[in-house]
């Protein structure tokens, strides 16, 4: 399909500091609470996107920021169909998400990059990867 599964979600540091409306558009993600970070790959894509993936693929593992937090991510690619959908996505409610699922062709997507309308980096770190693993020379 060429296409890949995104969120927008309201994220306040986003909000408070770019002065638009908050709405930010990046790669699904969640907290690991005691989960290998697989596990929680493959949970979070079913909470926020509503799709069992396949082929899950780990890339890196990495400080998110290391000059003042401790926080790591760790990043994966991977496969989905759609007869693989178990539901609508969108996160939790009781969770205060609010998520809305994208999919969108992936030239578009590195357009977004390129012209600042994505901005998130485990996003874009996400993005040049699957550039990589694609072959396709950088926009």
């Amino acid at each position: 399909r060429g296409t890949v599964l995104l969120v927008r979600q309201f994220r306040l540091p986003a909000y408070l500091t770019d002065g638009g409306d908050g709405f930010i558009i990046e790669t699904c993600a969640g907290l690991l609470d005691g989960d290998d970070p697989a596990v929680c790959a493959r949970r979070e894509a079913e909470e926020e996107l509503g799709f069992r993936l396949s082929a899950l693929r780990h890339m890196i593992t990495t400080y998110a920021t290391p000059g003042c937090v401790t926080e790591r991510i760790a990043l994966f690619l991977a496969e989905y169909n759609h007869g693989a959908r178990i539901s609508g996505g969108g996160g939790h409610a009781h969770e205060g998400e609010d998520i809305e699922v994208l999919e969108i062709p992936f030239a578009e997507m590195r357009q977004m990059v390129k012209d600042g309308r994505i901005t998130d980096a485990k996003t874009v770190m996400l993005g040049l990867f699957l550039e990589r693993e694609l072959g396709l020379p950088p926009l």
